[in-house]
This record gives C-alpha cells, sequence and structure tokens, in this order.
C-alpha cells in the first residue's frame, strides 16, 4: 500500500504467521469486554454484536490483524462450556465471511482463566467469604473455579481470600476445553486463535512462576513441569485443528515484580521475583519448539500492570526493548504492545526487531485511525489519553476488592472520549427533528463535546468561553509532561470545533442567562476549587495554579490531599527534582472508585520506590510561612518542614444559572472526562 509518508511504510507490508498471510503489520490487540461471545453475560455466553460491529468498522479501516478479548472456555455465570454452544459458532462463521471481505484476519483469544487475579468485585467477594453463601451461589457463579490458582495464595484484589488449588482433572479439562473450542473455530472460517495466556500473572503465568507455583505434582517445579499446561494445551490445539492452523500466545517477557502486590518502576534496579529475562530467553524458545506460532508480547503482572496496562505515566514504546530482545531467541513472529507510537514500530519493524506492532486502546478511541494515517491526515486521529476510565476501570485501594460498579464490569472496553465505542444503541449521531439555536457556556472539553454534537445533528451553534483559549480546566491537568496526551487531545478539539459551523465568542463571560437569543442553553461552567477550614489555608497554593504555573514553588512542598490530582501534583514535582510530601485524610492514595488499577498502582508504587513520604490517616491542623501542622489517627501531631503548600482536596460544581438551562460535566458533578463526555452526550442527543 502506497503511503505519502514514507517512514510508516514498514507498517503497510505483508507478513506471516504459519500460511496465514496478514497484509499489514498493525494488530488489534485484545481487551477485555471485546469478546465475540460475550464478557460476563448473566444469562450466559451468546455471539456479541456489539463487538462483531466494533471489529468489522475497525477491519473496514484497514486493520491487519484482528485478535478480539478473551472469551473465557467457561461461562462466568452458570458455568457452561463454550464448545457446548453451537449456534455461537453458527453466527461466527458468518461474521468471519464479512470480515474476509474486508482483506482483514482474525484470531480468537481463548482464556485457560484469571485464577488469583479475577478481579472479585466488592458485590462478590462478600459471597465468597462465607462457606454457605459461597455454596449456594455455586451454580450461578462458582467463584473457587473462577479464583483456582496453581497453589493456594492470596487473591490479588482481596489479600484476605485464600484462591484454592486447581485440580489435575481441572488442568486436564482446561486442556480439553481449549482443543474442543479452537476446532469450533476453525470449523468456522477463523484464520487462527490465541492462548491467553502466560502473560499478565493469568492463570498460565501463575503456573510458569515459582513465585506463585507451590504445586509438588508434574504441573510445579522444574521449568518443563512449571510451563508444562501451556505447552499441552498447545499440542492439544494442534492435534484437534492442524499442524497449520496458527496459534498465538499472550505473553510477557518480563514479569517487573519486585513481590505480591509490587511492581517495579521503568529502570529501577530490582531483584524479579517472578520471570526474568535469562528465563524469559528459554522460556521463548521452549513454548515456540512446543508448537505456538507467534508471541503477541509485552510485560507485567497485576502486581505491576502498569507494564501491561500503561497510563500516561508510562513512557511511550515501553516494552519495545524487551519484546525486541526476546525476538532473538525464537524464529516465529513477534508483536510488541504497550504505548506503541506508529513511527517507532514502523522503525522497528523496518529494522528486524519485531515483525508486528500491537495496539488496543487507540482502536476503542478512534476507529479510523489506520485509515487517517494512510491518508496522512494524523491531525483528525482522536489521541487516547491511557486514562481507562471507559475502557477498563478496576480499581482497588487498602482493604477493597474490585470496587468498580457492576454495569461497568459487565461493560468494558468502552472509551471515556467516544461514547459510540461499544455502546452503538445507546449513544449515536442523529439529525435535529427540529433545527434549534444552541448556546452553550463554557469552552472546556463538556462544552466543547456538547458544541460538536449539537452542530454534527445540525443546530445552529455558539460557544461561549469567559478566556482566549479553549480547554477549561483541562488545559491546568494537561499541564504536566508527562500528559503530552491530554495536549494533544485539547488541540483535536480545537481543531474539530473549528471545522464545524460553531460560531465561537471568546474573552466573553455570560453573567445573565436571560441575554442569550438561545432556544436551548447549556451550562458547562466547570467547577471551583474547595477551601479547608484551616488556619492559614489562604497562603496555600491551589492545585489548578501550581498547573498553570501561575505560581512558583520552593524545593520542600506539602501536598495537601492524596486523590488523583494531588497525585500527579506529587508526582510531577518529583520528575522536576523538588521534595514533595503527601498528606491524604483517607487510608490509601486514590480511593475514588472507577480510577483503573494500573493507574493507581503505578502512583503508589512510584511513591514507595522513591521514598516520597506519604502521611495517610492525617488531617492538617494548620498552615504556617514554613511548615504544615499536621494531626496523626492516634492524635499526635508534627510539623512538616515546607517552602510552599499545593491544595488539591476536591472541587464544587459552578454552575452560572440551573433553572430554564440543562447543566452538564463538572458544573452538575464532579467528575472526570468520562462523566463528562458521556453526560454531553445524555442532554445533546435529546435537543
Amino acid at each position: 500500500m502506497e503511503h505519502t509518508d514514507p517512514k510508516y511504510q514498514a507498517l503497510f507490508t505483508p507478513w506471516k504467521i504459519r500460511d496465514v498471510e496478514i497484509k499489514n503489520r498493525i494488530v488489534l490487540c485484545p481487551m477485555g469486554g471485546t469478546s465475540l461471545f460475550g464478557w460476563f453475560e448473566l444469562t450466559g455466553c451468546k455471539f456479541d454484536k456489539e463487538a462483531a460491529n466494533f471489529f468489522l468498522e475497525r477491519a473496514q479501516n484497514n486493520v491487519g490483524l484482528i485478535i478480539p478479548g478473551i472469551a473465557p472456555l467457561r461461562d462466568t455465570f452458570w458455568g457452561k462450556w463454550l464448545w457446548q454452544n453451537p449456534k455461537m459458532f453458527e453466527d461466527l462463521k458468518v461474521f468471519m465471511d464479512e470480515i474476509h471481505k474486508t482483506g482483514a484476519k482474525l484470531f480468537v483469544q481463548l482464556t485457560a482463566g484469571m485464577g488469583r487475579s479475577w478481579a472479585i468485585t466488592e458485590l462478590v467477594a462478600p459471597l465468597h467469604r462465607n462457606k454457605f453463601t459461597r455454596a449456594l451461589v455455586k451454580p450461578i457463579i462458582d467463584t473457587s473455579h473462577e479464583l483456582a490458582s496453581p497453589s493456594p495464595q492470596p487473591s490479588r484484589w482481596a489479600p484476605d481470600i485464600e484462591c484454592p488449588e486447581m485440580t489435575k482433572e481441572q488442568i486436564h479439562e482446561i486442556i480439553e476445553a481449549f482443543a474442543k473450542t479452537a476446532k469450533l473455530c476453525k470449523d468456522a472460517g477463523v484464520d487462527g486463535v490465541e492462548v491467553h495466556a502466560v502473560h499478565e500473572g493469568y492463570l498460565l503465568d501463575q503456573f510458569s512462576m515459582e513465585f506463585f507455583n507451590k504445586r509438588t505434582d508434574e504441573y510445579g517445579g522444574s521449568f518443563e513441569n512449571r510451563y508444562r499446561f501451556a505447552a499441552e494445551v498447545v499440542k492439544a490445539i494442534k492435534e484437534a485443528c492442524g499442524e497449520n492452523f496458527p496459534v498465538s500466545l499472550r505473553y510477557s517477557v518480563e514479569s517487573k515484580m519486585k513481590g505480591f502486590c509490587e511492581g517495579a518502576m521503568p529502570g529501577e534496579d530490582y531483584v524479579e521475583v517472578g520471570r526474568n529475562m535469562a528465563e524469559s530467553e528459554r522460556a521463548a524458545k521452549y513454548l515456540q519448539d512446543a508448537g505456538y506460532d507467534m508471541l503477541n508480547a509485552d510485560n507485567g503482572t497485576y502486581d505491576s500492570w502498569y507494564w501491561a496496562h500503561p497510563p500516561m505515566y508510562m513512557p511511550q514504546n515501553c516494552n519495545l526493548e524487551d519484546v525486541s530482545h526476546i525476538k532473538q531467541f525464537v524464529d516465529i513472529p513477534v508483536v510488541c504492545a504497550g504505548r506503541m507510537e506508529p513511527d517507532v514500530g514502523a522503525q522497528a519493524v523496518a529494522d528486524g526487531r519485531i515483525d508486528a506492532v500491537g495496539v488496543a486502546r487507540q482502536f476503542l478511541a478512534d476507529g479510523e485511525w489506520i485509515t487517517k494515517l494512510i491518508e496522512d491526515r494524523l491531525e483528525d486521529i482522536r489521541p487516547c489519553i491511557c486514562c481507562h476510565a471507559g475502557c477498563f476501570n478496576f480499581s482497588s485501594s487498602k482493604g477493597h476488592a474490585n470496587t468498580q460498579d457492576l454495569t461497568d464490569t459487565m461493560g468494558l472496553a468502552r472509551c471515556a472520549l467516544n461514547p459510540e465505542t461499544m455502546q452503538s444503541k445507546k449513544y449515536r449521531i442523529e439529525p435535529a427533528k427540529k433545527v434549534k439555536k444552541i448556546a452553550v457556556i463554557g469552552g472546556g472539553i463538556g462544552g466543547m463535546e456538547a458544541a460538536i454534537l449539537c452542530a454534527k445533528r445540525g443546530h445552529s451553534v455558539t460557544l461561549y468561553e469567559k478566556s482566549d483559549k479553549l480547554g477549561g480546566v483541562f488545559i491546568a491537568a494537561a499541564a504536566p509532561s508527562f500528559k503530552e496526551k491530554d495536549r494533544e487531545l485539547i488541540a483535536w478539539y480545537a481543531r474539530e470545533v473549528a471545522k464545524l459551523p460553531i460560531k465561537l465568542v471568546m474573552n466573553t463571560e455570560i453573567r445573565d442567562i436571560r441575554a442569550l437569543n438561545a432556544d436551548e442553553i447549556i451550562v458547562a461552567t466547570g467547577a471551583k476549587a474547595r477551601r479547608i477550614p484551616v488556619k492559614g489555608a489562604d497562603t496555600a497554593i491551589e492545585a489548578v495554579d501550581y498547573l498553570l504555573g501561575n505560581k512558583p514553588v520552593g524545593d520542600k512542598v506539602v501536598v495537601v490531599g492524596g486523590g488523583l490530582t494531588g497525585c500527579e501534583i506529587a508526582y510531577d514535582l518529583y520528575l522536576q527534582g523538588k521534595k514533595p510530601v503527601i498528606v491524604e485524610m483517607q487510608d490509601d492514595l486514590i480511593t475514588t472508585p472507577g480510577i483503573c488499577l494500573a493507574n493507581t498502582s503505578y502512583l503508589r508504587d512510584f511513591f514507595k520506590a522513591n521514598k516520597v513520604p506519604v502521611h495517610l490517616e492525617t488531617g492538617v491542623s494548620e498552615i504556617k510561612a514554613d511548615g504544615v501542622v499536621i494531626s496523626h489517627k492516634d492524635g499526635q501531631t508534627e510539623t512538616i518542614p515546607a517552602d510552599s503548600v499545593i491544595l488539591s482536596v476536591g472541587y464544587n460544581p459552578d454552575p452560572v444559572a440551573t433553572k430554564g438551562v440543562h447543566v452538564i460535566g463538572d458544573a452538575k458533578n464532579v467528575g472526570n472526562l468520562r462523566t463528562v463526555i458521556w453526560g454531553a452526550w445524555d442532554v445533546c442527543m435529546k435537543l
């Protein structure tokens, strides 16, 4: 395929996995919630038309290889095996015909399970803890089966819950299910399967590591025994489907683990307790020799989740060095995933360091991004900002299992920035029945989203902004060095607004809505910072003022508030060479539900690794010129010396009006980009 920019040319060359030719080097990597067989379905798994449409749209937009999200071999609810559902594979066959018309190829990812990484929720955990309720709900959801691990050990999400040891019978049942399900996939026209996974600390990965696997039978102990489960899986699939049917393996090169629930930072000098590089060199070759035809690779486990699910704090292309190293030890294709940038990925392919580039969440934010890349329209690509707020907001803090809302657990792989992703029935752009004059007050993300959506529906839109810039409080949020994607997002919004017939009125603060000549008024004026009733609080610096660079800070800085913004400020201060100290009243940092554990655990691990002082369950008594007086849980007080104090204690909605208008975003309820953007759609679709 000819491309206007030669630096991407290597991405658009064909390659092979066994005898299956893939038209380009871009792989749509698997994501939880994108399974073609549904995800966490209360009625049992069935062919998922929403996911099918999602993949078909991406296939029509030039993706080479599609790997949908994990298909559990056994339904989470009611425990039916996937191979016992012939109707689903009939539907899959029809879908595969449509996929192949686009020139794309598709592998189905099948999972052995999660073991101790199963994200047991706050709702389900109490049912498992009690022997009686565990037995009672077993026919509906067998928590002991879901949590079954190589050896008895604490759950990643609820350390007080001990995961039971998987029996040999269960292992053999899973191996048999892999073979039977893979054969049904092959018969349905699927191009290959991917085994999930010696990767990310899932069940097969737990078996591979001495740290998790204490078994004394043939599935534990020696190197061969620990990798036996994964080897027997591929052998069984090949026996059922033939040697030439491609089988990929999702693979973590290194575990990046310092201990239980403790990951290693990029560049940190540490002792690996999981799979280190020396073992990985051996394991990659061993797994290839067992029969695997491709390694779909990155790094990490659920204990170092930010390697497999990189938040914005992780470096771009964070796994490329390790994955390209492991390619030297195998003869099969190797794919690298993890914040991969197209230009860097293309160069790595051109240099023979990897065979293809794995991309996942960018496909949620913008399903047409490859087409835009081909057409040299990079500025039109809506960037993924690595927030995980819509796609994977499994959240957890001290003493809490997965605090994610049940509706979110059942609906992963949606996008904070793109409400239409995996929600096409709920969110869609339809022409307005009656064209109206609409005034939008506030040019932040919510206001811009509302203006864009209303204009696309055919309304006449005027957008009022009190400053000389679009972006609102998100300009401050995007200011730290590690927020390059946030800054790209603001610029993308400004360009989208400029493309549409939206009248922009800048440097204009609306105080009286009656003066507006509009049929409908949308208020998106955001929120204002809270104050704390503490002596000297008026001398502290507001978070926004710090982020915008309005007020300089000294060397020793106390950050009051250990929520997401406070932690990001402390992280930013540390990166600048300052000495931050965090003071937080809760028993952990970032306790708000809906913020992904991959993001929060990075910050918690970073502060721990770099010895940033964190005072939990601690209040502030007074802010002085040279320090902060804090009071601990036991009533003891102490003074922390400080050159500057930054307040990050939350926000209160600040709507310019509430009656006869539509209030959206933080002006209605303080939240995140997801609540702001989805909330704008909830209002604007009805106007």
